[in-house]
C-alpha cells in the first residue's frame, strides 16, 4: 500500500483505515486478544516497546510473528536462557581469510537484534549483563561491537515476554530497566468460546492467507505523524498530575503515602501522552482527550509503581493503587 497523503488530515484517515485492515488480517490467525493487539500496535506506532506477561501456550510468538507478516517487517525471536551471552544478541566479529590478499581479517556477523520486530522470549531467564545488551539496543536503536557503532534498521520494536509462574532461576528486571518499556501488558486466558475456536482452527488443515497492509516506510511516516498530533494543555496537565499523585513525597493521598515505596517517573507522563495521541489517530481523531489518557493508566503505570511491604502484606497490588489514584480524579 502506497501512502502519499497530501496533509496530516488525510494521513490520519489513512492510518485509521489501515489499522482496521491490520486487525482484520491478524484475526485470521489469532482468536480474541483484541485489546492486546490494539496495545501492541499503539506501542509500535508510538515508537515504544512492550513487556508482555503471560503463561506458556497463549500464542505470544504466533501473535508477534503474524504482526510482522502483516506489516511486511523482518521478525526475529531470541530465546533467553541462563547461558545466553550479549554477543549472541548483538553479533560478533569472526576471523576469516581474505581470498584476495590471503590475509586474515575480521568480519562482523550480525546477531538476531538486526531485525524490525524482536521477540525477546522470557527475558528474565538470562543474567543482567545479557539483559542490558538488549535494553541498550532497545533504547539507543544501535549496537557497538569492536569499537564500531551500527545502527539498527527502523522501525525497531521489541516485545519482551516473562513467564509469571516459573520464578526459580530467574533474574527479575530492576525497576530502572522496567521503566524503559512503554507498556506492561498481561495476556489472559481465552474465553471458552475463543478456546473452542482456537482448537478448531489449530487441529485442522486451515492455513490462512495473510495480506500485507503496510511496510517499513509507511510505518516510519505514521510514527512521525503521531509526534505531530497536537495535545491540549489540560490533557497534558491531567497526565502529569496523575503521575505526580503516584509519588509518596508529592501525593495528597494518605493511601499512596502509606502503601507506595516509589512512584512513576517523568517517562510515565511522556508515554501516557504519546499513547493517547496514537489512540486518537487510530480512531480517526486529530487530538486526544483525558479519557484517552485514562485508558492507558494501567499498562503505563503498572510496572512503575512499587508497593511497599505494608501493601504487599495486605495483598495490595500496583493495579489496586492505580485504581485508587484514578478514583480521585
Amino acid at each position: 500500500m502506497q501512502v502519499n497523503p497530501k496533509d496530516d488530515v488525510e494521513a490520519v484517515k489513512n492510518l485509521s483505515e489501515s489499522i482496521e485492515k491490520i486487525k482484520k488480517e491478524i484475526s485470521k490467525v489469532i482468536v480474541g486478544q483484541e485489546q492486546i493487539i490494539n496495545d501492541l500496535l499503539i506501542s509500535l506506532f508510538a515508537k515504544g516497546n512492550c513487556l508482555l506477561i503471560g503463561v506458556p501456550g497463549l500464542a505470544k510468538t504466533l501473535l508477534i510473528k503474524t504482526l510482522a507478516d502483516v506489516l511486511d517487517l523482518k521478525f526475529s525471536r531470541i530465546q533467553f536462557t541462563p547461558d545466553l551471552m550479549p554477543s549472541d544478541i548483538t553479533g560478533t566479529e569472526i576471523i576469516e581469510d581474505d581470498s584476495t590478499t590471503k590475509k586474515k581479517q575480521f568480519r562482523y556477523v550480525e546477531g538476531p537484534i538486526f531485525a524490525n520486530i524482536i521477540l525477546a522470549d522470557e527475558i528474565n531467564r538470562t543474567p543482567p549483563k545479557t539483559q542490558a545488551a538488549l535494553l541498550e539496543a532497545m533504547q539507543e536503536h544501535k549496537v557497538t561491537s569492536g569499537g564500531i557503532t551500527r545502527n539498527l534498521e527502523e522501525p525497531f520494536f521489541v516485545l519482551a515476554t516473562q513467564n509469571p509462574i516459573e520464578q526459580e532461576g530467574t533474574y527479575p528486571l530492576p525497576e530502572a530497566q522496567l521503566d524503559r518499556f512503554m507498556f506492561n501488558l498481561w495476556l489472559e486466558y481465552p474465553t471458552l468460546n475463543e478456546e473452542i475456536q482456537i482448537i478448531k482452527s489449530t487441529t485442522s488443515d486451515y492455513k490462512p492467507s495473510i495480506n500485507k497492509i503496510l511496510n517499513a516506510e509507511n510505518i516510519i511516516y505514521f510514527q512521525e505523524l503521531v509526534r505531530r498530533v497536537p495535545v491540549a494543555d489540560n490533557v497534558i496537565e491531567f497526565a502529569v498530575n496523575i503521575v505526580n499523585q503516584s509519588r509518596p513525597s508529592l501525593s495528597k493521598s494518605n493511601f499512596v503515602k502509606e502503601k507506595v515505596s516509589w512512584g512513576a517517573g517523568p517517562r510515565a507522563s511522556q508515554y501516557l501522552i504519546i499513547a493517547a495521541k496514537t489512540k486518537a489517530i487510530f480512531e480517526g481523531r486529530f487530538t486526544p482527550n483525558i479519557d484517552d489518557v485514562k485508558y492507558f493508566l494501567i499498562p503505563v503505570l503498572r510496572h512503575r509503581i512499587i508497593p511497599n511491604f505494608s501493601a504487599e502484606a495486605e495483598g495490595i497490588s500496583s493495579v489496586d493503587i492505580i485504581n485508587k489514584i484514578s478514583e480521585e480524579f
